[in-house]
């Protein structure tokens, strides 16, 4: 007599009992849902602008040759960009999720302004005479 290693068919009576069981979910709010979309525009956009500030300022910061630095810190930026996404879903809220990496994409840009980025910051190169 051989075995079968194929399931056999169990007839129910009725329902399954565990679906019975279960709790209806709960709809979910507007107020969370507008937390949540917060949350994915502060990981997005305001953590790509953390990238950005990251990436001019540590080219000018870094010890490197100038190609050099700007792969670095092209490289590296995609870390930090990482880092920004991960902060905003962890925040405590999406106020704090997207005021917080703002305000760092703003020090890291303005940081990059007073190095001398002038590459990074056309409008802002002197005029020449």
């Amino acid at each position: 007599m051989t075995q079968s290693s194929a399931p056999t068919a169990v007839a129910t009576a009725g329902p399954d009992p565990r679906a019975a069981a279960r709790k209806p979910r709960a709809a979910l709010s507007w107020r969370y849902r507008g937390a949540v979309a917060a949350r994915t525009f502060a990981a997005i956009v305001i953590g790509y602008f953390v990238a950005y500030g990251f990436a001019a300022f540590s080219t000018m910061a870094l010890p490197f040759s100038r190609v050099d630095s700007v792969v670095a810190a092209s490289l590296l930026s995609f870390f930090v960009w990482c880092a920004a996404a991960m902060y905003a879903f962890a925040a405590r809220s999406a106020w704090r999720a997207c005021w917080a990496p703002a305000a760092v994409a703003a020090l890291l840009l303005g940081a990059a302004k007073l190095c001398g980025a002038v590459a990074l910051f056309p409008g802002a190169a002197p005029a020449a005479m």
